[in-house]
């Protein structure tokens, strides 16, 4: 056996001893990497435990379907129905109409199920009542819950409860329970013809799901179905997908920002175990001495890393289990968007997520530890044995062209178009930006301390000097504090552009002086023409616009868009909208369509095209007026003018009103007018309350986006503590030469604040730089891409001068106090150790 051999039969004690002799560095590594697995493991668990309750759902509701026919919220015709049902190849057709119903004295809404009784029970058995009651399911007025909504209603069978119907509250009884329950799931189930006549909507379906004969060829059946513009059928196994396309995007940039937490933990670990090998080059070059290979020696430093990630990626993977069981039971599978409020998900664990997120933990500090790995298989032992042979360590980071190259990559990703509509491209381009300036950091350094003042003081000048001297070890240290400063930059970026940009266009979406909207939540409540014309009756009214939206389908594909039919339209769009596009109004046939900036980019359309929409059964053609900025509705938007509309659908309700007083004496007088007008419990607002509540929600959906901001920062901050402190300690033998030639102790910790603050200055100059370049990556490409809608650029000035102080201060303060424990050392010591 050769003296390798032998000592490599010792290896766990070699992969083990390094860290535990620097305990401190190793239990900050295994943090970071503990967070970064449990973030990321915690949101996907929460984003697929909502998601699956709504699948869960779908096929509750579905049953023994084979195929979904559906059409928007406001329905279709029942004449369908008919139809259908005789179709060759379809043996059971089932009628249903949903609407999503405000219940009163209650701020949330309840999703109530029109079901043919008799079609049902051969298609979606789970939606009858319980055997005692099905007979009771006929009453007009009888409602049947699942367990799950009875508890979540707090109500008991028996009881009553009101929902709103335009403006008034109409009376349901809780006749009985459900024969199936769906925990997490909130509905109830009441006739079909009882339902039309409560909500108002006699003739109209909302969906029909068949079930076919044996032997029928689905897709077959499926293109050959006579349905009406709007109308679509969808596999039952598809029909579950609508709310996950829709939150797809808004998902993965919460995954991937999960994430980051994670990359900076490997950066952490690879500046602490570069940090590690630059100070143990002695002794790796004593195992090359007494017989280590090369591979020996690069497996010990990457078998250190693998060591670090398995420790965090168990931590991380259990904390991760906890916050995401903490976050279901406080908000249900909501993550801040509003996409899953009041979906009572439930924890799932399936066995591909917890290895992968381990997995993705431990390959983050393997990644970290390779190039150590490496850096210490380059040493030449005969040097390396040498004291000050560790200033000579990574010589690699010199070179400028990998930094350059990544550089490169990043210009060229950001022109690439999404893919799947994800902007994978556009996180690329971030990734490569990130890796571009952590390669060139000693350029970056060298320049930076160069265009440094002299300073009058011989501490800083000699702190400054020794930096000067050694980029390559000062951007080791910097590492993760630069990726940590330039994620916040971009991020407190973007946030602040996008919530400028939306004050900005709440101001000039709200001209009126006061808002009255016929219900805060759902699709029950509606302003009835006589309603209109009371309100266009209130003293103190000038002027009033009325608002109708609706869910249409366009023939150039999904997804549906939201129809709105206002006032007025024709005379003022292209002065009252925030156009993004010059206007191109027509004035005449086809009639003109303004369409939103999300619905141009995912039709791809522009001024001057024709577009179908589906509108009372049919296709009708509009022109492309102009494409004006919508923040309100992500899968696009048209307006048109509400004459228009009512000629061509008949319908002559609205949703909302926007109200002109005379003056503002009348405000007060005009409010309690319609209050007295709306018992059911609409909603009145002033402009001002408007924008505060939208600000609100938007707060409401970043608190996830600051939350993990700040822990990517806690990451770096931790990452530079750590790597300032154990390069100061290293220094021992320094400062014991420094003090036995007679320099003070408050001389020497001059030195180190000086060293201090010019390491923060230059991490912070170039993170803030980075951050700035990222910041427009995320706004015009990832958001873009995403999202379908632009911002204008905004830099949040004060925020980022306070964040940089209290970070400069803090590197500061932190080379300092590690300094004490490196200057207690014996001086005569420490020259001993330097001979």
């Amino acid at each position: 056996m050769t003296p390798g051999e032998l000592l490599f039969c010792f290896r766990p004690a070699l992969v083990l001893g390094p860290l535990a002799q620097q305990p401190g560095r190793t239990a900050v590594a295994v943090l970071a990497i503990a967070v970064g697995v449990a973030l990321g493991l915690a949101v996907h668990l929460v984003n697929a435990a909502a998601v699956g309750e709504f699948a869960r759902a779908a096929r509750h509701l579905a049953g023994a379907a084979d195929i979904v026919v559906k059409g928007s919220r406001s329905g279709f015709d029942e004449g369908l129905y008919p139809l259908l049902a005789r179709h060759p190849g379809i043996e059971v057709a089932s009628p249903m109409l949903e609407v999503e119903a405000r219940l009163d004295g209650r701020d949330d809404t309840l999703r109530i199920l029109g079901i043919d009784l008799f079609r049902a029970a051969l298609v979606q058995p789970g939606l009858l009542a319980a055997a005692d009651d099905r007979l009771d399911a006929l009453r007009p007025d009888a409602l049947f819950v699942s367990r799950s909504t009875l508890a979540a209603l707090g109500r008991a069978v028996g009881d009553r409860i009101g929902v709103q119907v335009g403006m008034e509250v109409r009376p349901v009884r809780i006749a009985g329970l459900l024969a199936a329950d769906v925990p997490g799931a909130r509905f109830a189930v009441m006739d079909l013809g009882a339902a039309q006549t409560l909500f108002a909507r006699e003739g109209r379906l909302s969906r029909i799901d068949l079930k076919l004969g044996e032997g029928t060829e689905r897709d077959r059946l499926m293109a050959g179905l006579p349905l009406p513009p709007g109308v679509d059928a969808s596999p039952v196994d598809e029909s579950g997908e609508g709310a996950a396309r829709m939150t797809r995007a808004y998902r993965v940039n919460l995954d991937v920002l999960a994430l980051v937490a994670l990359f900076t933990g490997g950066l952490l670990v690879f500046s602490t175990q570069a940090l590690s090998v630059a100070r143990r080059r002695s002794q790796i070059a004593f195992l090359r001495v007494l017989g280590a290979t090369r591979l020996q020696v690069a497996t010990l430093i990457v078998g250190e890393g693998a060591v670090l990630g398995l420790a965090g990626a168990v931590a991380g993977t259990a904390a991760g289990i906890g916050l995401a069981r903490a976050a279901l039971a406080f908000s249900g599978g909501d993550l801040g968007a509003g996409f899953f409020a009041g979906t009572g998900a439930t924890l799932r664990l399936d066995s591909g997520s917890l290895p992968t997120f381990a997995g993705l933990g431990i390959a983050a500090s393997v990644l970290g530890s390779l190039a150590p790995a490496v850096e210490a298989t380059r040493a030449v032992p005969a040097l390396a044995l040498r004291s000050g042979d560790d200033m000579r360590a990574f010589p690699g980071l010199a070179s400028p062209w990998p930094g350059l190259a990544c550089l490169l990559g990043a210009g060229g990703a950001v022109t690439l178009p999404p893919v799947d509509g994800l902007p994978m491209f556009g996180y690329a381009a971030i990734a490569l930006l990130l890796f571009g300036a952590i390669l060139l950091l000693p350029r970056a350094l060298t320049l930076l301390l160069r265009v440094l003042p002299e300073s009058r003081s011989v501490a800083a000048t000699l702190g400054i000097a020794r930096l000067r001297a050694y980029p390559a070890r000062a951007a080791v240290s910097l590492s993760a504090i630069v990726a940590a400063v330039s994620l916040m930059v971009a991020m407190a970026i973007m946030v602040a552009s996008f919530r400028d940009s939306l004050q900005a266009w709440l101001a000039g979406m709200l001209p009126a002086d006061l808002y009255f909207r016929s219900a805060a939540r759902g699709e029950s409540g509606f302003l009835s023409p006589d309603h209109q014309d009371r309100i266009r009756a209130l003293p103190g009214v000038g002027r009033v616009e009325f608002l109708r939206w609706q869910q249409v389908a366009s023939r150039d594909g999904p997804p549906a868009l939201t129809l709105l039919a206002r006032d007025g339209v024709d005379g003022d769009a292209d002065r009252r909208l925030p156009l993004v596009t010059p206007a191109m109004p027509g004035r005449g046939m086809p009639p003109d369509a303004w369409v939103s900036e999300s619905a141009a980019a995912i039709h791809g359309w522009a001024p001057g095209r024709d577009i179908a929409l589906s509108l009372g059964g049919e296709w009708r053609t509009f022109r492309v007026a102009g494409v004006w900025r919508d923040y309100a509705r992500q899968t696009g938007a048209v307006l048109i003018d509400r004459v228009r509309y009512v000629s061509l659908t008949g319908d002559r309700l609205a949703n909302d009103a926007g109200l002109w007083v005379t003056g503002p004496e009348r405000l007060p007088e005009v409010r309690a007018a319609l209050e007295s007008l709306a018992p059911a419990g609409g909603e009145l607002m002033t402009p001002g309350d408007v924008r505060e509540l939208s600000l609100a929600a938007f707060d409401r959906t970043f608190a996830l986006t600051y939350a993990l901001e700040a822990v990517a920062i806690a990451i770096g901050l931790l990452g530079l503590s750590s790597a300032i402190g154990g390069e100061v300690i290293a220094r021992r033998r320094e400062f014991g030469v420094l003090r036995h030639l007679g320099v003070a102790r408050r001389d020497i910790a001059r030195v180190l604040a000086a060293e201090g603050a010019a390491i923060g200055a230059a991490g912070l100059a170039v993170g803030g730089g980075v951050g700035f370049a990222m910041s427009l990556v995320l706004i015009h490409v990832v958001n873009r891409q995403s999202f379908h809608w632009g911002m204008e650029l905004h830099v949040p000035w004060a925020g980022l001068a306070a964040f940089f102080g209290t970070m400069l201060a803090l590197a500061t303060a932190t080379a300092v106090l590690a300094g004490r424990e490196a200057m207690g050392a014996d001086p005569v010591r420490a020259v001993r150790e330097d001979w």
